[in-house]
């Protein structure tokens, strides 16, 4: 083995490769999916009114040089194309020059989607996606064996997705540090999954013990990732254990799965590694000068982190090639929930006939046992979910989702789980209520069947005709 290289991780390189062909594929399947109601030029968010207003140079993006439905259509099935293909190995059957191209396209093209997205896609993951795409396409395919230094970097990573993750609950929520932030979360978390209900109610000293375990993974395991082997491939190990445990737990998109992509770069799997010639002379030196920028660019990423006033989820740079991350710094005590509902009644009196509308993943009907979609990502819902925390952060966008309702917009409701009402006849007043949802306990649950339990807090929006909402928006 030369210095350059480390043909011992060949077979990860491999599986990384894959794994992350896969996540790309559900990102892209994702937004082709759902685009038109949330980014279409009729969307909630249209993206040709946000390319007015931003700059190339503030958000590049092949939507900023021309968009319409069917452009960006094309574009989000072509990502899902070219992932299927490196998925299925693709990459290794070009010359090295053209698997790195090859790479660099679904992150080009993921990029132009997340630099439009706007609220949607303002999450953590997808920064994380870009800044994974565009390093992991500089590992190289079969010509060559794995560069040392992408793989550091990508350990680099890792370490910041874990250790900036800690630290910012060390310095946020004070439930962290008295190890009871898990009484809470379970319940709170903003979309459950199909366990999440057994989670909650797993015994408060093993709640303790969790968080305990998830400070010495978040805050110890990370540096052992730049020790010798066997310790970094154990480090490694227990990240991708602890991962799985929190894919179980609940919906996080698929934040878990590109966290065990990363650590898969510090695994090395034992097996023989074929012999591969050294690396070309020109491969080395775009390696080195990658690697040189991204030094460089760290800077920003490391400062917010050793800071005081650490910001969770922050890109520093338009392309999202180093980024900061963090999660759950608080912990919500209680879980509201915003009930939409409408009524075809003539007057929307409080004894009208409303009825509710049931999204995908979000909480809703009280016996509706929560799905597993992750990693598929549920913007909708997602953004929901923080409507109930706050009406700001459903200031842009809540308004255009009941006009649509008002509207029996075809593709809103395909993001929805059922509409209560039938295609061509739309309801004439749409409002919204906040509830306080919580999970019933195991007498009320083999009781009632409903694993959710709710009290009503408020009125959130009153009843609105759709001459009214287009008036007020």
């Amino acid at each position: 083995m030369n210095w350059f290289t480390a043909p011992d991780y060949w077979l990860s390189r491999l599986v990384l490769q894959r794994a992350l062909a896969a996540v790309y594929l559900v990102a892209f399947l994702t937004a082709a999916r759902q685009f038109r109601a949330l980014l279409g030029a009729r969307g909630m968010l249209p993206i040709p009114r946000f390319v007015a207003r931003a700059p190339f140079r503030r958000a590049p993006s092949l939507f900023q040089l021309h968009y319409s439905d069917r452009f960006f259509a094309c574009c989000a099935w072509s990502g899902c194309a070219v992932s299927a293909a490196l998925l299925a190995g693709a990459d290794s059957l070009l010359p090295l020059w053209a698997g790195i191209l090859l790479w660099l396209v679904p992150w080009a093209l993921y990029l132009s989607i997340v630099n439009v997205g706007q609220t949607w896609y303002a999450f953590g993951w997808e920064s994380l996606l870009l800044e994974t795409g565009f390093l992991a396409a500089f590992l190289g395919n079969d010509e060559v064996a794995p560069p040392v230094v992408v793989l550091f970097l990508l350990r680099w990573i890792l370490f910041r997705v874990e250790f900036g993750a800690g630290l910012i609950k060390l310095r946020g929520d004070a439930c962290w540090r008295k190890l009871t932030c898990l009484y809470y979360h379970h319940e709170t978390q903003p979309m459950p999954g199909p366990l999440s209900w057994f989670f909650h109610h797993l015994p408060k000293p093993l709640h303790r013990a969790e968080v305990a375990a998830n400070h010495l993974t978040q805050l110890v395991v990370p540096v052992l990732l730049f020790t010798p082997q066997p310790i970094a491939s154990a480090a490694a190990a227990l990240m991708i254990v602890t991962q799985l445990w929190l894919v179980l737990s609940g919906n996080f998109s698929w934040l878990n799965w590109i966290t065990v992509v990363l650590a898969l770069s510090a695994l090395r799997l034992p097996v023989t590694a074929p012999a591969r010639p050294p690396a070309p002379l020109w491969y080395e030196s775009v390696v080195l000068a990658l690697a040189a920028l991204l030094i460089f660019l760290s800077y920003h990423p490391v400062t917010n982190m050793i800071s005081r006033r650490q910001v969770m989820n922050r890109s520093f740079d338009p392309l999202h090639l180093v980024n900061t991350y963090g999660a759950f710094g608080s912990v919500s005590r209680i879980r509201y929930e915003v009930v939409v509902e409408g009524t075809l009644d003539d007057v929307a009196r409080e004894d009208a006939d409303w009825r509710a509308y049931e999204f995908r993943g979000k909480p809703g009907d009280l016996r509706h046992w929560p799905r597993q979609f992750a990693p598929y990502h549920l913007r909708l819902d997602w953004l929901m979910w923080f409507a109930a925390l706050s009406p700001a952060y459903a200031g842009d966008w809540f308004g255009a989702l009941v006009e649509r309702l008002l509207e029996n917009d075809r593709d809103t409701l395909r993001l929805l789980r059922r509409s209560p009402f039938p295609p061509d006849t739309p309801p004439r007043y749409v409002r919204a209520r906040l509830f306080r949802y919580r999970y019933t306990s195991w007498r009320e649950l083999r009781e009632t069947g409903a694993c959710w339990e709710r009290t009503y807090v408020r009125e959130y929006l009153p009843p609105v005709r759709l001459a009214e909402v287009v008036q007020r928006w």
